[in-house]
């Protein structure tokens, strides 16, 4: 039963005057506030006006085909809309439902079909309440989500490093963070497999334990141990983490670093040359056992580690084409900041499906760095 606060809206668009009766005796009795049309143009307009939530349409109507309504009205409305007709063949069925019909019954039917398909149809669309629990959901997520990133920008001596974050609608799971260390510094950037508030608490969980880990000085031990214990709390939600974590020595430009999966990190350098770094292994929580071995780069001055999310990756046709792209817009760019921005930029805001996530480490040319 309808409650009296989720008013819905029917328009019955039939030319029989008793089925019509029918239809709206059915609907009413459903707890819908109902009008009709007897013809296809009124019961277009009457849907325009009415903006209602169930459409019940005629295939056999005076003026106009019930499917060419159809194709009319879903030219402006979403409502379902639920075919009436006594065409019976396979044929017309499916050519309703191309055409933008939920729902198909032929005549007669019965009004306790007709009932359990509109029932039916209502319970794929969520409920207010639905709806407003999902968007609290997506807005505690992005709370969490933004609150791992770093909340200052960080200072190393001859460097200049900066990050950029812009969430999707559905909040993934990418995070970047830094902290400086008496060597120079050690980031993690990260990206956990789905959306909303479950990536949100496992990227925190992930951020977590990378930073437990930073006193310990051999990367081999602190990742194996941070793997682990990542995969122990990935194992129970069956998800995975793609995982690039970097330490920086600061005086010899020394990069070491471990790539879990990601596999979108970038040595792009002073001469306008690029390498991507390979990745050492699966994602963490892939596969039990696995193990990421440590590598090492040279950031020589003025060149720069980029590293990236896959929503930028996801722009392009291919890997190289990538590739090319981001050393384009990185390339003699003023800062690591106009650098990240202009990286960010590859994939407009408007048309992304996930995060977009930038950092960019640059080792300043003797010249500034003296």
């Amino acid at each position: 039963m309808v409650s009296p606060t989720e008013s819905r809206r029917a328009v019955v668009i039939e030319d029989d005057p008793d089925i019509r009766g029918l239809l709206v005796r059915v609907l009413v009795k459903q707890g819908f506030d109902v009008t009709q049309a007897g013809a296809g143009l009124p019961g277009v307009e009457e849907v325009r006006r009415v903006k209602p939530d169930l459409v019940t349409l005629d295939l056999n109507l005076p003026d106009l085909d019930g499917l060419e309504v159809c194709k009319l009205l879903r030219e402006f409305s979403d409502a379902f809309i639920v075919m009436l007709t006594a065409r019976a063949d396979e044929l017309d069925k499916l050519t309703g439902l191309d055409n933008g019909a939920d729902e198909y019954l032929s005549k007669p039917f019965s009004p306790r079909e007709l009932q359990s398909r509109i029932n039916a149809l209502f319970r794929r669309r969520p409920s207010p309440a639905a709806d407003s629990a999902a968007r609290s959901d997506l807005e505690r997520a992005t709370e969490v989500q933004q609150s791992l990133l770093p909340q200052e920008d960080i200072q190393v001596q001859g460097y200049d490093v900066a990050g950029v974050f812009r969430p999707s609608r559905n909040v993934g799971g990418d995070f970047y963070d830094w902290y400086r260390t008496p060597e120079g510094l050690h980031l993690t950037f990260a990206d956990a497999m789905g959306k909303g508030m479950g990536a949100a608490l496992i990227a925190a969980t992930v951020r977590a334990v990378m930073r437990s880990t930073g006193l310990r000085h051999d990367l081999d031990t602190a990742f194996a141990s941070a793997s682990k214990a990542i995969a122990e709390d990935l194992d129970s939600s069956n998800s995975f983490v793609t995982l690039f974590h970097a330490r920086l020595d600061a005086d010899s430009g020394t990069v070491a670093y471990v790539d879990a999966g990601h596999g979108l990190a970038l040595h792009v350098q002073s001469t306008g040359t690029v390498h991507r770094l390979p990745s050492g292994g699966p994602p963490v929580g892939a596969w039990a056992g696995s193990e990421w071995p440590q590598s090492v780069m040279e950031l020589a001055p003025g060149d720069s580690l980029v590293v990236v999310s896959d929503g930028v990756l996801d722009v392009f046709e291919s890997v190289e084409d990538f590739t090319d792209a981001v050393l384009q817009a990185a390339h003699n760019q003023e800062s690591a900041q106009s650098a990240s921005t202009a990286i960010l930029a590859l994939a407009p805001a408007e048309t992304a499906e996930d995060d977009v996530t930038v950092v960019v480490v640059r080792r300043l040319p003797q010249e500034v760095a003296a």
